[in-house]
């Protein structure tokens, strides 16, 4: 049974909140869970404390018990300095996409050349 600490969301048509759990990862994202280890109200401004809520001790100790974080809960234990995310690198994604499409059809222009 591989476990994830990840979010299941709660609230609200258009008034997110989410519970941050730990599941199975076979089990729907608002389905079955094992222990409820915080939340996060992601319509609260950022320095506010009640934004987000996380047992770190339940979390080490899921964490030391072989369960892998979400992308986004990753990023809540590098904040707190329990684990180090990588940072991602997308260079395509700024380039806006007529210019990617140019690029794509001079690249392929080019091997067609070649």
């Amino acid at each position: 049974m591989s476990l994830r600490i990840r979010m299941a969301r709660a609230g609200t048509k258009k008034r997110p909140f989410y519970h941050i759990v730990v599941a199975d990862s076979r089990s729907p994202r608002d389905g079955r869970f094992i222990e409820r280890i915080g939340y996060f109200n992601p319509l609260l401004p950022k320095e506010q404390a009640d934004r987000l809520k996380f047992d770190l001790e339940k979390a080490k100790a899921w964490l030391a018990k072989g369960a892998t974080p979400s992308d986004r809960i990753l990023r809540f234990l590098d904040e707190a300095g329990i684990m180090k995310r990588e940072p991602h690198n997308n260079p395509e994604k700024a380039i806006p996409r007529k210019e990617r499409k140019a690029m794509a059809e001079a690249k392929a222009k080019g091997a067609k050349a070649a």
